[in-house]
């Protein structure tokens, strides 16, 4: 079961092979929002991936197109609510209030 380590607060958290990424932050007692309920339509679950970017799913249009509308995107970007948990170690850091609008 792959570990996520959640940046800036250190908090690990095991995740099943298959979750959501924004599940997995939710169930370790971070705070994220999710205005849309994970479908890609808000931006408010923008995080960087920092570590394990090869081990989560490949990021999808409809994600891409919404990453494209907001402001402060990089490389490391995705939407939690659209990454899939795979086999490997992942690092990831969340951003502040609503960073991506």
């Amino acid at each position: 079961m792959p570990t996520i380590t959640i940046q800036p607060s250190g908090k690990t958290v095991d995740a099943a092979e298959g979750t959501k990424l924004l599940a997995a932050i939710i169930a370790s007692g971070e705070k994220i929002d999710s205005k849309c309920e994970g479908n890609a339509k808000c931006g408010t679950c923008h995080i960087y991936i920092q570590e394990g970017r090869k081990g989560v799913s490949r990021i999808a249009r409809e994600e891409s197109e919404k990453l494209d509308t907001l402001v402060g995107i990089g490389s490391k970007s995705r939407l939690a609510c659209q990454v899939v948990v795979g086999t490997e170690p992942v690092t990831i850091e969340l951003l502040g209030f609503n960073s991506g609008l």
